[in-house]
Formats: C-alpha cells, structure tokens, sequence
C-alpha cells in the first residue's frame, strides 16, 4: 500500500527583504523535521526546483507595491488551500507603507533618472487587503519557533498558539525592568503584540513595534503618556510609523498627530 503523501508547502516573496524567509532556513535542526513532514514544492529562496500546485499551505512574504503584485496574489491563493502571511510586510505593508503617508510619484520623480520605467502602486499594503489569509504570523523579522508552532498546527489541524498580549508581559516574565517607568523611555511595548522575547527593553531601549498593534490596543492612552514625558507631537507621530506603519491602529493614531 502507497504511503500516505506529505501536504506541499510553498513559500513565496513579494515586495520585501527576504528576512522572514531566512527565518523558516534558520530552524536549523528543526528544518530537518519540517522537511520530513511536507513536500517543499515551491521555495526560490531554498532551491531553484518547483513542483506544481495546488498547494495544502503558503506562505506569503511582502506587501503588495506593484500591479503585478496584485495580480499574482490572486494566483497564489487559488492554489493555496491554506494561505498564511508572515512577517510586517505581509501583514501591515512593512517599511515600505511609509509611502502610503505622501505622494510616491514625488519619491519616483526625485530618486529615478528615468521615472518612466518605474512601474509602482501608489500604496503598499498588506496580503488581507486583496485576498482571503487564513492566519497572519506577525514580526520584523517573524519568530522562528512562532513559525514552527504555526506549522506545526497546521499539520495538526488546530489553532496556532501565538500570544496575543503586550510585549510588555514579556518584559515582566523575563525580569527586564520596564524602561518607560524606570528610564522615561519611550517605548511601544504596551500596545505592541509579543513575540521577539522582549529584545530591546533587555537592551534598555524602548520597543518599536515589530510585532505590530496587540489585540485591542489603546494607542491613545500610551500617546498621551509620551507627552507627559515630554514628546512633541512630530515625535509621537513618527513613533507609531516604523515597520507596522501601515496598520489600522498605527495608523491612526499617527494620522491623529498630524
């Protein structure tokens, strides 16, 4: 009797540094594992050989930025059973949606000799703006072991355990002295999802929001926080436009600074 065959897995990239990526080829002793758990049938970033869709699971590097972005998304989730975006890019529109705050055609005209080859939307946006995901894995660079769990689950056919609370519980469980309280920091932690261990507060420095906004975070409250310590409202604005820029909270609150 044929052995049951393995999910296909295919990993893809749009407009983004490749970092979440990496991160699946980080896994190091695990990837062994991974590989003998599915068939990595599309993966440019690990090998040139692909095999043919339809696929059980992608995963979806990068924002949308250009028409053809656009277009081959739409590809990408008719083949997918299950679609999964990682990373900031992914998710929010990444650095990149900084663009999304001016005129782009500005940006192309100053930068570019010859503007007229540059082929851009006016905005990058996240994967969910233009077609269905089933789970968003969040982070600048993603979490390696989040990506594993996730992965996991998967292939387990239950919810992914990812922490949906403020990077501030992290700090707390590992001991790390908050550095808003303790130095007048500034610091994203409170509205900022966990995930990266708590690296820059244990670094003395505040969080910037890799993670992106945690579930219902309350913006307001922390900006006005900034205030008190002293941030004019150009800084608090800025604060909130870094690797998430483009998410709804995010957002927001930067655009209520104005």
């Amino acid at each position: 009797m044929a052995g049951k065959r393995k999910p296909k897995l295919a990993v893809w990239k749009f407009s983004s540094c490749d970092g979440c990526q990496l991160s699946l080829l980080d896994c190091e002793d695990e990837l062994l594992t991974v590989a003998a758990s599915v068939e990595i049938a599309y993966f440019l970033e690990a090998t040139r050989a692909t095999i043919k869709g339809p696929y059980a699971l992608s995963l979806v590097e990068g924002s949308i930025s250009t028409p053809e972005d656009a277009e081959r998304i739409r590809a990408v989730r008719r083949q997918s059973k299950v679609l999964i975006t990682i990373g900031a890019c992914a998710t929010s529109g990444g650095i990149q949606a900084l663009r999304n705050f001016q005129d782009v055609e500005q940006f192309i005209s100053t930068v570019y000799a010859r503007p007229e080859f540059i082929d851009t939307l006016a905005t990058s946006t996240a994967i969910a703006e233009h077609v269905p995901v089933d789970f968003e894995l969040r982070g600048c660079p993603i979490d390696k072991h989040q990506l594993l769990e996730v992965l996991n689950a998967f292939l387990n056919g239950r919810k992914p355990n990812v922490p949906r609370h403020s990077q501030c519980i992290e700090c707390k469980q590992a001991g790390t002295v908050c550095v808003m309280v303790a130095r007048g920091t500034p610091c994203l932690g409170p509205v900022t999802q966990a995930g990266c261990g708590n690296l820059c507060p244990s670094c003395n420095r505040g969080c910037y929001g890799c993670f992106g906004p945690k579930e219902t975070p309350n913006p307001a409250s922390l900006s006005a926080r900034f205030g008190e310590l002293g941030m004019a409202q150009p800084a608090v604005k800025q604060i909130y436009r870094l690797f998430n820029a483009h998410a709804p909270e995010f957002q927001q609150e930067s655009q209520r600074h104005e």
